[in-house]
């Protein structure tokens, strides 16, 4: 019993000469003087994960990141009255894609038959294919023989709204001109309505009328010119009463 004790106080002694103390290193810096270095700020991309193959929040032009619950009215196509030119003349490539008979709703589906047409026509060929329609508008369907009522419908597909004589893919490259009509030609004959091939430079289109030798000032004055001395005064509200009086 006594080494026992012994030997539990000389262990209990030991354990309280014991200290632990912490002794802060510090390490040479590498860089000789750190803090006339001005550190630089490198900005990420927004709305892109790094190191992802995921699209960015924007989407593409066939399906935008818009939520698909969201109902969406059908709309009209936007029409120039007041002698808008917009979307009708070639602005980034050398030729274009025109649609000319009427505007209509073309589908995501649609236009990715022809993209995919020009690409195989075009396939080993140095080009750039420019997209200037996006499809940002749902499409709503009800099921076959449904009731009337009950709802929109849910969502089915996404569209684009074309407007007639607009112009919807531009190509540019080291392309022949024939080439290209042909690659067009075949896109053409996926997508529904009639449509042209034009080139860089083509006089823009109003409403239906191409200003090719005339001006908008031009298009908006009368068709034929009214000699002054033909116009003949309206008759007044007198002079229609008298004669109802006096017949």
């Amino acid at each position: 019993m006594t080494m026992r004790s012994s030997g539990a106080s000389c262990l209990a002694g030991a354990f309280r000469s014991l200290k632990i103390s912490h002794t802060p290193t510090i390490r040479p810096s590498i860089i000789p003087n750190a803090s006339s270095i001005v550190s630089r700020q490198v900005q990420a991309p927004q709305n892109v994960r790094l190191f992802s193959a995921t699209a960015s929040m924007a989407g593409n032009w066939l399906e935008p990141m818009i939520n698909r619950k969201q109902k969406m009215m059908k709309g009209r196509v936007r029409v120039a009255t007041g002698g808008s030119v917009k979307g009708t003349t070639v602005m980034w490539g050398e030729y274009g894609l025109r649609m000319t008979d009427h505007h209509r709703r073309i589908s995501a589906k649609q236009l990715k038959c022809a993209e995919d047409t020009i690409k195989a026509r075009l396939r080993g060929q140095k080009y750039r294919l420019y997209k200037r329609v996006c499809c940002n508008l749902g499409v709503f369907v009800s099921g076959n023989e449904m009731r009337m009522g009950k709802g929109k419908g849910s969502f089915d597909h996404w569209a684009a709204r074309v407007a007639v004589n607009q112009i919807i893919m531009e190509l540019k490259g080291m392309v022949h001109e024939q080439v290209v009509r042909d690659a067009f030609r075949l896109a053409g004959n996926k997508l529904p309505g009639q449509w042209e091939f034009v080139k860089r430079g083509e006089p823009p289109i109003v409403g239906i009328t191409k200003l090719d030798g005339i001006t908008l000032e031009e298009l908006k004055r009368p068709r034929r010119k009214v000699v002054a001395e033909t116009i003949q005064p309206a008759p007044s509200s007198e002079t229609t009463s008298e004669a109802t009086a006096n017949p």
